[in-house]
Formats: C-alpha cells, structure tokens, sequence
C-alpha cells in the first residue's frame, strides 16, 4: 500500500515472508550436491519417503527438501557428531523439522513402513551388503535402494544377485578425476558373469563405461604380473580366477565399443 507520500509500504508479515521466500531461493542456489550425491538425487522419485542412511552433512534430504521432492526424510548415522552436523546443516537452510535424525546402525532403528527409498551412499560396498543383509525387510519388493559403494563395488553387486536383489539400473560418476557407480536396486532375481560383477551390470551404454572398463583391465593386469611368479598354490588359484575376470572385462570393453559404435 502507498502512503500519504506516495511511498509504498508493506505490513510487517509481508515483509517477514518476502524475506523468508528471498533467504529459500538463496538457499536452493548455495546448496549445491557433489556429482555422486547429484546422480542419487536426480533417481529419487517424486513424494518418496527417505531414509538417507550414513547421512553425515544431511545434504542429500535437504536438497531434496527445498525443492518439495520428497514427502518425508529419516537421515540417520552410526555417529552422534554427524548427525549433529546434520541438524546444524538442516537448521540453517529451514528444514530441520522436516528431517527425522536418528542415531543407530545402518537401518537398524528404521521401520520397513517407513520409507519406501533407502540411500546408502560414501561407505564401502561390504559395509552396504552387511547393512542390507541386517535390513531383510529392503527385499520384500516395496522398497527402492539407490546405492553408491565408494569401494568394493563388485561385493555388493555379488550380494544384491545372491539375496534377491536386482539391479535395475546403473551409472557411472565422475567425482574430483575419480569414477564411481551409482546404483539403484529392488527386490527381484539377477545374475551377473564375473566381468559385471566387477564392472557393472547395466553399463553398456553408459557414456564413461569404456574409460571404468579400461581402469579395472589395467588394475587387474598389474596384480596378475605381481603374482604370476608366485609358488604359492593359493596365490596361483588366485591369480587364474584374475585372469578370468581379465579375459571377461575384454569381452565387455568390445561390447561397449560394438553397441556405441566405436571406431578403433
């Protein structure tokens, strides 16, 4: 409204939500998710119910909350301190009685009824498995699991094939020069070759696959030169098992370069 003077005026709450509509949408523009984090944000379906296990910083439901993706966020962590960063992180973008912080391990202290997508991302792929395996409940078919192991990847994918899991989509991320896979998983019946256990299993198109491909053939030749000297029958037992995962990661590369149509 105008004054006497021609100026315009705004009521106090006026004032206090134009405020508040300024600080989200400077906030939506700082908060910005490292590629890894990104690739689990962009597979979260619209209105799911998250429970972002190992949330540490609680960036991933707060990004997800100040754009209204989700409906309801369980971020929980082995550790006090984290999540206590997390409570800080969420208290200052606004969002911190949106977000359930619970202290227990993995998914020990979350209900099957209460999410229908569980993150579990920045933690190696043993520590993923034994996390799910403690959690039955992931595979009974009304559960997404989106999944990033930093390391170890092809345990976890060995144990979503062995426990009634399927992948049913995988992408690689490059994070800071380093690739990663992103997974998202949900119950059903897979069976991978040595070669996707270790590469992937749904990476034939991705645009990085050959350069992960070439990573792990080049990885897998320097342990079998190490070894192949060994006398050790064990060492020797390990070191064929090497090379026929080798010879399948060949076979792959030539099926990633046949099926995007690359040249020599």
């Amino acid at each position: 409204m105008q004054d006497a003077c021609g100026v315009i005026r705004m009521r106090p709450q006026a004032v206090f939500c134009c405020l508040r509509r300024g600080r989200e949408m400077n906030q939506k523009k700082k908060l910005e998710l490292t590629p890894r984090l990104q690739a689990l944000a962009d597979w979260v379906e619209p209105g799911a119910r998250i429970a972002d296990v190992g949330t540490d910083h609680g960036y991933l439901p707060i990004w997800l909350l100040l754009r209204q993706r989700i409906s309801a966020a369980i971020a929980s962590d082995l550790r006090a301190g984290p999540l206590e960063r997390g409570r800080r992180d969420a208290a200052a973008y606004g969002v911190a009685q949106e977000i359930d912080f619970r202290c227990c391990d993995g998914l020990a202290g979350i209900g099957p009824d209460e999410t229908d997508t569980v993150v579990i991302a920045g933690m190696g792929g043993e520590n993923i498995a034994q996390i799910l395996a403690a959690a039955p409940w992931t595979a009974d078919g009304r559960h997404t699991l989106l999944l990033q192991p930093q390391s170890r990847p092809e345990v976890l994918r060995g144990f979503l094939a062995d426990s009634g899991y399927t992948i049913v989509r995988e992408t690689l991320v490059e994070d800071r020069g380093r690739l990663y896979p992103v997974m998202e998983a949900r119950a059903g019946e897979m069976h991978l070759s040595v070669g996707q256990l270790f590469c992937g299993a749904r990476l034939v198109h991705d645009p990085l696959g050959e350069r992960y491909i070439i990573e792990k053939i080049i990885q897998l030749q320097g342990i079998i030169a190490g070894r192949s000297r060994s006398e050790d029958p064990e060492q020797r037992a390990h070191t064929d098992r090497q090379r026929d995962i080798l010879t399948d990661l060949l076979v792959m590369r030539e099926e990633w370069r046949h099926a995007n149509h690359s040249g020599n």
